[in-house]
């Protein structure tokens, strides 16, 4: 990488930094994509850095004493920093570096002592004598100059007790820009080795500032952050070292946080909304103040952003509505376009105020298979200065404000991350805040992760700690037996997953994540015959193939498919199951793959099934597929895989994944649940006609457009079972769906109800009272017309007893709505079903699907269901419908008022 061959150039030839009998240094803050340390002492401490700025670059030392003492290093510096376009480039010294000059009199470079001028190729100066030229130099850096600069900042603080010194100490002034700081901390003596590669300690990994005062500024008459209302934020990762949350919910996720970049600073408000609300103005008045740091300067609005101009000019403040343009002090915009991001980056760098607001989860829900860290406009203006809007919401609601004086025990990423690097490292005791907030670390390591930043010294300095410490505290083996239950081996599950992903050697990586990993049989060159027609949803294709934990394959791809939206996938469990406090497997455990090109390369850190993605409304007949290596998995498809196939050996394939393929569903599960399985012809006769059913009471074609998929794991994201593609059991219900002469004796109630979930259509669904109710029209149906199980043995729910229990209550609790949900409105379709039988429901269904502008709300809804059951059966069910509650309207009464009346229904006799 780049960055390691500056730093070798820079290092060439020294073994050692004996800073001994030296003056102290200023510990040096960095930030940004291209600082990065030189010289570290054990307390992570930086001495020494360089960075890169526009085309130029700079090399700053903790002290001026140190251009003398360690010449071999100022001669590499000066050689690194020379412009590469400039063939005979001049070195300026400024006066007070007049023995650089002289160390140099027998060098080839050719040294002029005085000030900054134009026309010079790198300079050298002191960090205090900058001031008047800190312009001039910035504007030399960024046009390809080169910079060394030293000096400490410690007792120029002490001088100026109430100044910034981030801000206000002169050399901050031109080498902040580039992402390094003098700061006002007094760096450890030693002497020191230098390491082969740019150094690394978790205890760098560290603030670098306080921000009491930062806060008691924006806090001012700021006691609560009113934030409900329509307009949900997301949360927001503040992970740079100059990076601090402002406004948070009560367990510190922030939704308002702000940052120092360069000599600017940056405040993002993770909604819109929040830039022009009323209740919010106090802060917003006090963060525009905060970020123009006394200048005065005008202020610039986007135009959408009318309700923070109105707001911000009632103030005073000097507003335009504009886009961003030179001449601005403070530019206010949204986080939606990242179309000027290297304009707006340089300008809060050379000082200018960003207040920025906008949310990322309505991106991530939109682009799926996306990575916000990485591909969400705003982000790419933020992640450089240590901010990073997240994919997930928080809850609208009044916080109150945090106080300076809280600020030691707040969460931040990186302080907490030193903690716990300390506590694996050191064996340090962590506080009870500390341990309460280690499985959030996890999670947020696992997203700073995600930024995949590796040109950014910071995040290498991040990952190489993380590794270190994965390697150091090993990854709990967690299984079924062996679950994780303490927050820090939730924590190291997380990570270690995470670090495998992006870390530059993961094959070094994988045996401390997995001690025991199975060595299967393979097979090589396997050929997968593929066909698809998908219409409004992905497909997953099977395989029949497996990788094991971290094994490695390449696929052959036809070209019928590449870069068509197909991808690959490795695992079948797709659950995020991060959010349980016990887990018996880890949280994500698929990884999939774009086809982009011929031959990919494809891999799972805990192995898995593969599958080929087939995206919405696409379309390929008998292509071919070639897998390089993979372990041959137990897998029968109806009317290909004969049952003596199936028992002579296909049963017995190596892979710990099995799949069943019928006609209209698929099961996969754990292979030990089918490796006794002798009949599977026999199963896929149960689920043939299962399916069917599902279909025909649904009133479609038998054959489904999409195979439905059931997937048995160790644990689920939530519930004993949960619909979707695929439903998702636990692996404790897998052999009720193989056995053929059980089901049909005593039903597969939780499974058909998912099934059922999966036929619900919001136009004849009226959440929440049926969310958990019409999918059991399903179940009640299977069950008696297919699988011959009578509705009382199928659910004890069904009783008549039952039923007619829960009808009574409702009736006397008031036939309100919010009682009528799950059972007690089942039996309201079971009413329907006892007087006009099951083709009434199928008749019901098949007008929807012909349906057009039903309304979107619960009456409306519930208006058209009354009216169209009451045609289908030829009878006035309004009378019904207003008994069990049902806001019936007196149009919907006339329009079936020549129908018929149904008076002797159920609920009558309860009038």
């Amino acid at each position: 990488m780049a960055r390691e061959q500056d730093y070798s150039a820079l290092m060439r030839g020294l073994q050692e930094l004996d800073f001994r009998k030296r003056q102290t240094p200023s510990d040096l803050v960095l930030i940004g994509d291209h600082a990065f340390p030189l010289a570290m002492n054990p307390r992570g401490q930086v001495l020494m850095a360089a960075s890169r700025y526009g085309q130029g670059r700079v090399v700053v030392l903790g002290h001026e004493e140190y251009l003398t003492a360690f010449p071999g290093l100022v001669e590499n510096a000066l050689s690194w920093l020379m412009p590469c376009a400039d063939p005979t480039p001049s070195v300026g010294i400024h006066q007070s570096c007049s023995a650089v000059a002289d160390n140099l009199c027998y060098s080839a470079i050719n040294a002029e002592l005085g000030d900054f001028r134009s026309g010079f190729g790198v300079y050298v100066c002191d960090a205090y004598n900058v001031e008047m030229c800190a312009k001039d130099l910035v504007a030399f850096l960024k046009a390809g100059g080169g910079l060394l600069i030293a000096g400490q900042a410690w007792s120029w603080a002490e001088a100026n007790p109430k100044e910034n010194a981030l801000l206000s100490f002169p050399g901050n002034k031109v080498c902040s820009v580039a992402g390094i700081y003098f700061s006002e901390h007094q760096g450890e003596l030693g002497t020191f080795p230098v390491p082969m590669q740019i150094p690394v300690s978790w205890l760098s990994v560290s603030i670098g500032k306080d921000f009491k005062e930062d806060l008691e500024f924006l806090l001012r008459g700021v006691s609560e952050f009113d934030i409900r209302g329509g307009a949900t934020p997301s949360e927001v990762l503040v992970h740079g070292p100059l990076a601090f949350p402002i406004g948070t919910t009560p367990d510190g996720r922030a939704f308002i946080a702000g940052a120092y970049y360069g000599q600017g600073r940056v405040i993002v408000a993770t909604h819109e909304g929040y830039l022009g609300r009323e209740s919010l103005s106090t802060f917003m008045v006090n963060a525009i103040h905060w970020l123009d740091e006394g200048r005065n300067g005008l202020v610039g609005v986007l135009p959408k952003l009318k309700g923070a101009c109105t707001q911000l000019n009632k103030s005073g403040l000097k507003c335009q509505q504009t886009g961003f343009k030179e001449g601005l002090s403070v530019y206010v915009c949204t986080s939606y376009s990242d179309a000027q991001c290297d304009e707006i980056q340089d300008f809060v760098a050379e000082g200018g105020g960003l207040l920025i607001g906008g949310h990322a989860w309505y991106w991530a829900q939109t682009h799926t298979g996306c990575n916000v860290m990485t591909d969400y406009p705003g982000n790419h203006i933020l992640n450089k200065m240590g901010l990073c809007l997240l994919g997930n919401t928080l809850s609208a609601g009044l916080y109150k404000a945090r106080q300076s004086k809280q600020c030691a025990e707040d969460y931040h990423f990186r302080s907490m991350l030193q903690h716990f690097a300390e506590h694996v490292t050191l064996g340090k005791k962590l506080e009870e805040h500390e341990q309460a907030s280690l499985k959030r670390l996890g999670s947020d390591c696992a997203r700073y992760l995600q930024m995949q930043a590796h040109e950014c010294a910071s995040y290498a300095s991040v990952l190489t700690v993380l590794t270190d410490m994965v390697k150091k505290a090993g990854v709990p083996q967690v299984c079924h037996k062996c679950p994780v239950k303490s927050p820090k081996d939730h924590l190291l599950l997380n990570v270690g997953a995470e670090v495998y992903k992006v870390c530059s050697d993961p094959d070094a990586l994988l045996p401390y994540i997995i001690k025991d990993r199975p060595n299967l049989p393979t097979v090589s060159n396997a050929r997968i015959r593929i066909s698809a027609k998908t219409e409004g949803c992905e497909e997953w294709i099977s395989t029949g193939l497996y990788l094991s934990p971290g094994m490695k394959t390449y696929i052959a791809i036809p070209p019928q498919i590449i870069g068509k939206g197909w991808k690959i996938q490795i695992g079948c469990q797709t659950d995020n199951i991060g959010k349980a406090d016990v887990l018996k497997r880890a949280a994500v455990v698929h990884q999939r793959y774009p086809v982009n090109a011929e031959m990919i390369q494809v891999h799972n850190l805990w192995g898995g099934l593969i599958y080929l993605i087939a995206p919405p409304k696409s379309q390929v007949e008998d292509v071919e597929v070639i897998v390089q290596i993979a372990v041959q998995a137990p897998y029968y498809k109806s009317g290909e895989t004969s049952v003596e196939e199936w028992v002579d050996h296909i049963r017995n394939a190596p892979a710990p994944w099995a799949e069943l393929e019928f006609e209209n569903i698929i099961l996969t599960m754990e292979s030990e649940v089918i490796r006794h399985l002798d009949r599977p012809d026999e199963v896929a006769a149960l689920w043939d006609d299962i399916m069917r059913g599902i279909a025909d009471l649904a009133a479609k074609p038998a054959k489904f457009h999409r195979k439905e998929r059931f997937v048995a794991d160790v644990q689920i994201s939530h519930g004993f079972m949960h619909a979707g593609y695929p439903v998702m059991m636990h692996s404790s219900s897998a052999r009720a769906l193989v056995d053929p002469g059980k089901a049909r004796k005593t039903g597969l109630w939780g499974a058909i109800h998912e099934l059922g979930h999966n036929q619900q259509r919001g136009v004849w669904e009226f959440p929440p009272h049926t969310t958990e109710c019409t999918c059991n029209i399903w179940s009640v149906y299977i069950h008696e017309t297919v699988l011959g199980v009578i509705r009382e043995r199928a659910h004890q729910n069904m009783s008549s007893d039952r039923r007619l229990t829960r009808a009574k209550n409702y009736v006397k609790s008031g036939r309100d709505l919010k009682n009528w949900s799950v059972w007690t409105a089942l039996e309201t379709y079971m009413q329907l079903q006892d007087e006009f039988g099951w083709d009434a429901f199928k008749k019901v269904f098949a007008a929807y699907h012909q349906m057009k502008d039903v309304p979107k709300n619960n009456k409306g809804k519930m208006n058209v269901y009354a009216e169209t059951f009451s045609k289908v059966v030829n009878r006035n069910l309004a009378p019904f419908f207003k008994a069990w509650g049902w806001p019936i309207e007196p149009s919907t009464e006339e329009r079936l008022s020549s129908l018929a009346v149904w008076s002797d229904h159920p609920m009558a006799q309860f009038a």
